[in-house]
């Protein structure tokens, strides 16, 4: 059975690009088109397709309320969004509103191609342009004190973080490293403090989390 797939754009030219694009897979096929938002629900109530590609920005009613209202009302209809704009306001809208991914226009047949294949298969698509971009704001969103680092450690902390993780109690910590007992625990209170932590067993399930030993 091909995949029934509806295009959605208020630019005449856009949709038979798409069409003739889309076309060329034989397991694919255009089932309707629309020039608004508004049409756009309509015609997904009426045709029940597999997948909308929704342009975002029309008249009437714009893409990312179609999309929030197709996926309310059809849950099984996946959305690809298709704009010009890669910032990230759009994208997050898109996707918040319903969207199984989102695409540039100015994308290569192969993209395009790719995109409906992920988005049919219920994987979310983004091309790498806006992957990046998102990961990037992330995490220039993530305040520094948020969770202190392994980088706040000296060299002599972190080698016995390691040594704790690894299950050595203080004095065999000393030992190996060569001094007193006292001196390794002081050290290991300095790690705790630094890292706001409180017991052994966090500094292990830290150490575990930031991949400095294996989960036992």
């Amino acid at each position: 059975m091909k995949l029934k797939i509806l295009l959605v754009d208020d630019h005449t030219i856009m949709r038979e690009g798409l069409r003739a694009l889309i076309e060329k897979d034989p397991a694919a096929a255009v089932v309707g088109e629309a020039c608004d938002g508004a049409a756009a629900v309509k015609l997904a109530d009426e045709l029940l397709p597999d997948l909308v590609v929704m342009d975002l920005t029309m008249p009437v009613m714009n893409g990312i309320d179609a999309t929030r209202e197709i996926t309310r009302k059809h849950p099984d209809i996946k959305v690809l969004a298709l704009s010009m704009e890669s910032d990230r306001y759009f994208v997050v809208e898109a996707l918040k509103a319903g969207a199984s991914g989102y695409l540039l226009k100015d994308s290569a047949f192969a993209e395009i191609s790719e995109a409906l294949n992920t988005v049919v298969r219920g994987e979310t698509f983004l091309p790498q342009k806006i992957a990046t971009l998102l990961v990037k704001e992330f995490l220039q969103c993530i305040p520094d004190e948020i969770s202190p680092t392994f980088e706040s450690l000296s060299p002599r902390e972190r080698e016995i973080l390691q040594m704790v993780a690894d299950g050595k109690n203080a004095k065999e910590i000393a030992f190996q490293l060569g001094t007193s007992i006292k001196t390794v625990e002081n050290q290991r209170n300095a790690i705790m403090n630094k890292l706001n932590l409180f017991s052994i067993a966090e500094l292990t399930k830290y150490a575990v989390r930031h991949g400095l030993t294996p989960l036992k």
